[in-house]
């Protein structure tokens, strides 16, 4: 079993400002220990975290990953107290996880573009109602508007402009979202899903889903 990420130079006051890792974060961890295989056969040279929080998920594969020191790590998040906290996490477990302060990934489409080999993104999937979405802060973490989707969409229209041939994507998503539509979106613009993984957590079932090219 690969161990998680030290994070406990976290304390309740920081979870006021940042998403705490709960069931969707851990089962993301146990989705790519699980996947661990594919990953480092897919030796990838960029991989990209959409929303990081705590910093954990990212930090899990720059500690777990065969080549992780040949890879280039990059964190992106609204959040500024997130950004913080997930370079302390990578800080507190020897990576080096570059982060960025900016909406999803927006100032580096065109450097990225066709260069993610992994992008990875734990959404806000929470149906809300539209006035509590575009916050900077810890709501953006789970406000996700009708269906869950409003910032999901968003990724889905940028996953041909960013990843590679090989690249995969790897989404959080709740039953909620409609995962059946989530595919049919996605296969229509080329990719393929696999459930990766499935739990229930509380009221909530929860989908680790990745996506590669057809």
């Amino acid at each position: 079993m690969l161990s998680t990420p030290d994070y406990s130079h976290f304390t309740g006051q920081d979870y006021e400002k940042i998403y705490e890792p709960s069931e969707d974060t851990f089962l993301f961890l146990d989705a790519l220990e699980k996947d661990i295989n594919f990953l480092n056969n897919l030796k990838p040279e960029i991989v990209v975290e959409i929303g990081p929080g705590s910093g954990l998920v990212i930090n899990f594969l720059a500690k777990h990953l065969k080549d992780a020191r040949k890879t280039f790590f990059i964190a992106a998040d609204i959040n500024k107290d997130a950004c913080l906290a997930t370079q302390l996490t990578s800080y507190k477990n020897n990576n080096d996880v570059n982060v960025i302060n900016c909406d999803l990934i927006e100032p580096l489409m065109d450097r990225l573009k066709h260069k993610v080999d992994v992008l990875l993104f734990n959404p806000p999937y929470v149906v809300t109602e539209s006035e509590e979405l575009g916050s900077r802060g810890l709501q953006a973490a789970w406000a996700g508007g009708a269906d869950g989707r409003h910032v999901m969409d968003r990724v889905f229209n940028q996953l041909n402009k960013i990843l590679t041939k090989n690249g995969a994507f790897y989404l959080v998503a709740l039953k909620q979202n409609n995962i059946d539509d989530i595919e049919i979106y996605l296969s229509n613009l080329g990719f393929k899903m696999d459930i990766i993984m499935n739990r229930r957590a509380g009221i909530e079932n929860l989908f680790i889903l990745k996506f590669t090219r057809k």
